[in-house]
């Protein structure tokens, strides 16, 4: 069984430059963020060939480089890479069924 991966700034370049990756950039005190655990849980477990990641953004000195490369307004944001080139972009909690579809869509070619 998959589970979510800790991304930071050490392993992101690794982790993004992957076949397919999923990096969710949440906080701690970011309930939305809290309420997107299971569902990131979830996909990890149907799509073990896809990297799926969690960045904790509130975390000091462990996301500065993702957060020059990045601009976030709202957490959580997914990201959704394939071979170090950014697919997507998505804002807020993406339901269960909409994220299958998004990885299906996006990085299972």
């Amino acid at each position: 069984m998959s589970t979510v991966l800790d991304v930071s700034d050490a392993n992101y370049k690794d982790f993004t430059d992957s076949a397919g990756a999923v990096v969710a950039y949440g906080l701690a005190t970011c309930e939305p963020c809290k309420a997107y655990d299971p569902i990131l849980e979830a996909a990890a477990a149907q799509f073990s060939d896809i990297k799926i990641g969690k960045a904790k953004m509130h975390v000091p000195g462990r996301c500065r480089e993702i957060k020059k490369t990045h601009t976030f307004e709202t957490y959580p944001t997914t990201h959704f890479f394939a071979n170090g080139k950014l697919l997507l972009t998505r804002e807020g909690v993406i339901e269960s069924a909409e994220l299958a579809a998004l990885i299906s869509d996006y990085l299972l070619k």
